[in-house]
């Protein structure tokens, strides 16, 4: 098994020389085949389906994306391509309805429009909820390494919103200083001092809303685009209590 270090100063080393890159993405095409053959639950087809050209611009997508402080490479990359894939597969969808599906399927019956409709919003939903859960998986597993869970996002977010306001200034902060970020990464501990002085919030009211503050700060830097997705919408969605 390649070395953690190794693998990411490759990934590194690709970011910089194309040539590198397409080395390095050669070398990781049975990676990419597998989280392939993963979605589609059959192995892929090299010219046949267009999953595996989209695995693959993912992959590269996550060589330029990819930082230290997001964890495992592989993982992100893993998490990126069934998001593209899941994003490529919906638009597929919507325009192979154009194909003559409001014709009616005979006398009088429904168009085939209405009789594929539920059985593809439940294709949708299905996908949409098995790569939540993946994301669910790989966050729950890193969080408790910093002593936190998944719901401490909700029971340890700031009820006031000045406070709310504070937290989210520092959470901006640590993501403008990636030293923050490997601070607590390679300690497994929020630094509160530096992102005290670095945000002009009080370290009280870090130390009390910590868990959370870690929580999003994990979310928010290594791939979760499901789970930061929804986060999004709640708290757009309700205001400090």
């Amino acid at each position: 098994m390649q070395n953690t270090q190794e693998l990411i100063r490759q990934v590194y080393a690709a970011k910089e020389d194309a040539q590198a890159a397409d080395r390095f993405i050669c070398a990781y095409l049975p990676f990419i085949r597998a989280e392939t053959a993963r979605f589609l639950c059959r192995p892929p087809v090299e010219g046949q389906d267009d999953e595996l050209s989209i695995a693959m611009i993912a992959f590269y997508e996550a060589i330029r994306r990819y930082s230290r402080v997001q964890g495992a490479f592989l993982r992100y990359a893993s998490l990126l391509i069934r998001s593209r894939l899941i994003d490529f597969c919906r638009r597929e969808r919507r325009h192979a309805q154009a194909l003559s599906l409001e014709q009616p399927l005979g006398g009088d019956g429904p168009a085939l429009a209405d009789t594929l409709a539920d059985r593809q919003d439940l294709q949708e939903e299905v996908t949409h909820r098995t790569a939540a859960q993946r994301e669910i998986e790989a966050l729950c597993c890193q969080i408790r390494q910093f002593g936190a869970e998944l719901s401490d996002v909700a029971d340890n977010c700031p009820r006031q919103q000045r406070t709310l306001d504070a937290c989210r200034r520092a959470l901006q902060c640590a993501k403008e200083h990636p030293e923050l970020l490997d601070a607590l990464i390679r300690t497994k501990r929020l630094p509160l001092g530096q992102l005290a002085a670095l945000s002009g919030v009080e370290r009280k009211t870090l130390e009390r809303h910590r868990k959370y503050m870690i929580a999003l700060l994990l979310i928010q830097t290594n791939g979760y685009e499901i789970i930061r997705g929804h986060i999004k919408q709640v708290l757009r969605g309700g205001s400090a209590r």
